[in-house]
């Protein structure tokens, strides 16, 4: 976890004081839907409070903090206090998930700051006419990049769902006879849209398929003298025993649905 770069994917957002609930819990929806989407369920939210030095009066740190706890209170989420972490100009609340060996790192984060625009002096007129100071929310929803992706890896010991692996389909013939065929397939499945390779060195076919399987690929679509014939695949999936025989279109058709990205919607 100790990376080279540190990218955040920062963005601020201005709102009313009567907006605030509402949207400190747009983005914690959005956060969550996210890790979800990744698989990630075993979250711990902490809300991080004012430290000793920090700018701003009490009643303002004591709005801001009130309002994330009732925001993710009203959710139905519980949190931990993080007593004195919170950033210098406003308290926080840090989304926390736990890598291969227990350790427990911040991913995402989301700040509610009246000092900064304070500072800047920004506003907003409001509907009395009168100038207005805006709360400013600080959301990261990965956190760094970098950590991310070293926690999911580490937290799927690299055995990434079918939509999001590198490679989805490993396309093995069983001798050199099927190159041909392999070759057919390979194309079909790349023209689909799934990202797929072929393996067509001169070596066995448990060779083949033990390799791939460590290496954490999906799915092996093994290919010999009776599905080049029959224009079929023999379907490996990783973590499961038993083999499946698909048709070449119907295997296609059920790779394009697998390779679809969780919480899209696509028209059929």
């Amino acid at each position: 976890m100790r990376v080279r770069a540190f990218t955040q994917d920062d963005a601020h957002i201005f709102c009313t004081p009567e907006q605030l609930h509402d949207e400190l819990q747009n983005v914690v929806k959005l956060m969550v839907s996210i890790y979800e989407d990744f698989g990630m369920t075993d979250m711990k939210i902490k809300l991080s409070t004012r430290p000793a030095e920090r700018i701003g009066s009490d009643e303002i740190w004591d709005f801001l903090e009130n309002g994330l706890a009732e925001a993710i209170t009203d959710m139905g989420y519980t949190y931990e206090i993080n007593e004195g972490d919170g950033a210098f100009y406003g308290p926080k609340l840090d989304f926390k998930f736990r890598d291969a060996i227990g350790r427990e790192w911040q991913l995402g984060t989301l700040q509610a700051d009246l000092n900064l625009p304070e500072r800047f002096d920004v506003n907003y007129v409001g509907e009395d006419g009168q100038k207005h100071r805006p709360i400013m929310l600080h959301r990261a929803l990965f956190g760094s990049l970098e950590r991310f992706l070293g926690v999911y890896i580490e937290s799927t010991a690299g055995r990434f769902p079918f939509w999001l692996a590198p490679v989805q389909i490993m396309v093995a013939p069983v001798t050199n006879d099927q190159d041909d065929y392999a070759k057919k397939v390979l194309k079909r499945l790349q023209r689909a849209g799934i990202r797929a390779e072929a393996d067509l060195r001169n070596e066995k076919i448990s060779y083949k398929v033990r390799e791939h399987s460590l290496k954490k690929i999906p799915v092996i679509a093994v290919v010999g003298k009776n599905e080049a014939a029959e224009e079929t695949l023999t379907l490996r999936r990783l973590g499961e025993e038993k083999q499946v025989v698909m048709k070449l279109e119907d295997a296609v058709k059920q790779f394009k649905l697998d390779a679809r990205y969780p919480s899209v919607e696509y028209d059929d």
